[in-house]
């Protein structure tokens, strides 16, 4: 069970840039971790938490793991939680 966060490299909203947040394992451990990061449910999407750079050090104070982009997603897709847009 881990929670996985890649790096800031998403240009988002008030000019920061923006990682995600995922569990490898199941999504009630992401959302346990978001709210103890203090991260709003309004920035969950489908199957990931966006979250600014401000907050990348203090996920993986809390635990999460660094890991590249393609990474999280690998490891998303492989624990059976990934959940894209419909067209």
């Amino acid at each position: 069970m881990t929670v996985l966060i890649d790096p800031p490299n998403w240009p988002g909203p008030r000019g920061l840039m923006w990682s995600h947040l995922v569990s490898d394992s199941s999504l009630e451990e992401l959302h346990e971790f978001a709210q103890r990061l203090g991260v709003p449910a309004r920035a969950f999407d489908r199957d990931h938490y966006d979250v600014p750079e401000t907050v990348h050090a203090r996920a993986v104070a809390l635990g999460a793991e660094a890991v590249s982009s393609r990474e999280l997603l690998r490891r998303l897709v492989a624990a059976g939680l990934r959940r894209r847009k419909r067209r």
